[in-house]
């Protein structure tokens, strides 16, 4: 029983950042999950897989999980590069191709 302690990744379908600030602990599954025989529908032996614990800051999921003797890999995100754009790159001489529509 395995956990990973991670910062998840910004939502595609919004702008904001305000989910990723947080640190989640998930556990990882023990097998992977297998279509039941009777309806089809995907299922798993592991109730593990579905317990999802956010916490303010790295160091409070790791004492968490010291405390209750669980297991756990530490994942650090990328550093982000941001790219600072304007507006007026586009028109300027520097460029090295025209710009158009």
């Amino acid at each position: 029983m395995l956990a990973k302690i991670y910062r998840p990744a910004k939502n595609a379908m919004q702008s904001g950042k305000a989910a990723t600030k947080k640190w989640r602990l998930e556990f990882i599954l023990a097998a992977a999950p297998r279509p039941e025989a009777l309806m089809g529908w995907i299922s798993g032996a592991d109730p593990n897989g579905q317990v999802r614990l956010d916490f303010d800051t790295k160091e409070a999921a790791i004492e968490f999980a010291r405390a209750q003797d669980i297991p756990h890999q530490v994942v650090e995100p990328p550093e982000l590069k941001r790219q600072i754009k304007s507006y007026s790159d586009n028109f300027a001489f520097r460029r090295r191709e025209p710009w158009s529509h």
